[in-house]
């Protein structure tokens, strides 16, 4: 069931959302809303993924995928705190919580979160209704994940939770990591704005300096993770099926050479892994590069 939950997020849900799925926009529509069954909400997902991550990817307190999470630091912009230097020890079992707190809480925070800052451009009205989906999906969630198993297995109510918490655990460690293996690894950086509030580079050569490929030509991976192990490709073309990414990545690979931009790629899950708990271990370390984040 983790599997197939992470499953339905990298592959599905993920394109779908990002109208990279069909061609129509009703198919996208409707399979969007797959993670609506597993836990999450497609507004909030869309406003904190295709909004805040796609347009400020790496950059510290803008993209909330790499924002600092109680005792865990993904940025080297902010506050190190004394127990974060076992982080890339205990990250795993941080991440193995994810979806815990995306089917309770996120979305609750994120709907809040948005709506104060204006990212949530929805009337008053609207987000009203916004928020009663919310619940809604919420409620469904429960009923089809606990009170109806519940009822029909009858079987005893510690051996099922022992059961969803396997199931959550497993989908987090996989999401989770899928995720930091393309942003939080020793070559990707972490630009942040001047006092115009504009950053360095354009928005295709900053998506390059801060996203990296892993395991290109692992087939099952690629496979499972709806390929986003082309994240190069995935945010320069968020809008192509991630079918195509093999065969737009040596184009990518190729220009970027010619222009000499750099084309950030992990040969093996392994190595992107270990790049990953070093950066971790890192991050953990070493002080604020800009004492003036907090």
């Amino acid at each position: 069931m983790g599997l197939a939950e992470s499953g339905i997020g990298m592959s599905i849900m993920h394109d779908a959302n990002h109208g990279a799925y069909s061609s129509k926009a009703k198919v996208n529509r409707w399979l969007g809303f797959t993670i609506n069954l597993v836990g999450g909400v497609a507004f909030t997902w869309k406003l904190q993924h295709n909004i805040m991550h796609h347009t400020y990817t790496n950059i510290v307190h803008m993209d909330d995928d790499i924002e600092d999470k109680a005792i865990m630091r993904f940025s080297p912009h902010t506050k190190v705190l004394p127990v974060q230097k076992f982080q890339f020890i205990y990250a795993f079992l941080f991440y193995s919580i994810l979806t815990l707190y995306w089917s309770f809480l996120k979305d609750f925070m994120n709907f809040y979160k948005y709506t104060k800052s204006g990212v949530n451009k929805a009337s008053k009205a609207q987000n009203k209704l916004i928020l009663g989906n919310i619940i809604l999906c919420k409620v469904v969630y429960i009923l089809v994940f606990f009170i109806i198993p519940l009822t029909i297995l009858k079987m005893p109510v510690l051996t099922y939770v022992i059961g969803y918490l396997t199931m959550q655990f497993i989908s987090g460690i996989l999401l989770a990591v899928t995720f930091q293996l393309a942003h939080t690894v020793e070559e990707t950086s972490h630009p942040i704005p001047n006092e115009t509030g504009n950053i360095e580079n354009n928005w295709a050569i900053h998506q390059m300096n801060t996203t990296a490929n892993f395991s290109p030509n692992n087939k099952f991976i690629s496979w499972y993770v709806g390929g986003l192990n082309f994240q190069v490709e995935h945010h320069l073309f968020p809008t192509i099926c991630h079918v195509h990414y093999p065969q737009i990545a040596g184009i990518v690979r190729s220009t970027a050479k010619e222009f000499g931009v750099p084309y950030l790629e992990n040969k093996t899950l392994w190595k992107a892994l270990t790049s990953h708990v070093r950066t971790l271990q890192r991050f953990g370390k070493m002080p604020s590069l800009n004492e003036t984040i907090s």
